[in-house]
């Protein structure tokens, strides 16, 4: 973990988190974990394991059955929605756009919280939107159609939307399954240096190689529980992946950090 959050008070603290769905079940059990400030925390699993479901508890759309969430010490029962979505900020996997924006339109959307009922966006805002474009390395898209981009622009956008929110809890669900490796690189890439910045980033993966890529932190999610929590030395090895997914893996450490594949 990186000494920036070290003896810091927690951006999110999650306690005791459970949950069950009618038909299928206890989906969460008993989960407890704590964001840092500048840190970045990946949630790892195979699919199914209910790492979208506990992002959802995390912001609020889903309540779970016993557990506690707290954000900067507060409830989050007790924070309002824009208050949250000033907070905090979820990037999807993919959105279904209905209309045809020009980039830097979709990513004002993120200015939203921001602006009182029926506000335009101002200088500040559009001003924003040029800095999160810039963040995500994209400011030569502004112009661009979103039905234009490829999968890692687009993904790079939708990061760029939720920077406008100026959150300090950044969440992505799998924001690098559908990628190429080199997009995934970039990617991940981006997340380490927000974290660099100070913004606390959480986010869920399938993928042992995603997570290895920038967290400080690695929850390995199975059947509702954390098996194994620690940095990723700690907790990307062969027998905690082989224990988590049922197949086997290969983890071997560089100066780069660890390269995890499939040993099949």
């Amino acid at each position: 973990m990186s000494a920036r959050g070290t003896g810091c008070e927690p951006v999110l603290e999650a306690r005791g988190i459970s949950c069950a769905f009618p038909g299928r079940g206890s989906v969460l059990r008993d989960l407890s974990f704590a964001v840092l400030p500048g840190t970045v925390t990946a949630v790892l699993g195979p699919n199914g394991s209910g790492k979208t479901t506990l992002l959802d508890i995390c912001l609020g759309w889903r309540r779970s059955d016993r557990g506690t969430v707290l954000l900067r010490g507060r409830p989050l029962a007790s924070w309002d929605r824009r208050e949250r979505a000033r907070f905090m900020s979820l990037v999807p996997q993919r959105e279904n756009v209905r209309f045809d924006f020009a980039v830097a339109d979709y990513v004002l959307l993120g200015r939203a919280p921001h602006l009182p009922t029926l506000g335009t966006p101002g200088r500040t805002d559009l001003a924003v939107v040029r800095d999160a474009l810039r963040t995500a390395g994209i400011p030569a898209l502004a112009d661009r159609s979103i039905a234009t981009l490829s999968g890692g622009e687009y993904q790079l956008m939708l990061v760029a939307r939720s920077l406008a929110q100026q959150p300090a809890l950044l969440l992505l669900d799998e924001p690098a399954s559908q990628l190429d490796p080199a997009n995934r690189v970039r990617v991940t890439g981006l997340l380490r240096r927000l974290a660099d910045r100070g913004l606390s980033v959480v986010y869920t993966s399938h993928d042992p190689q995603a997570a290895a890529a920038a967290a400080d932190t690695v929850h390995l999610l199975s059947k509702g529980r954390f098996a194994f929590s620690g940095t990723p030395r700690r907790t990307l090895t062969s027998e905690a992946l082989r224990a988590v997914y049922g197949v086997p893996f290969r983890v071997a450490w560089t100066r780069r950090g660890p390269h995890v594949s499939w040993d099949g």
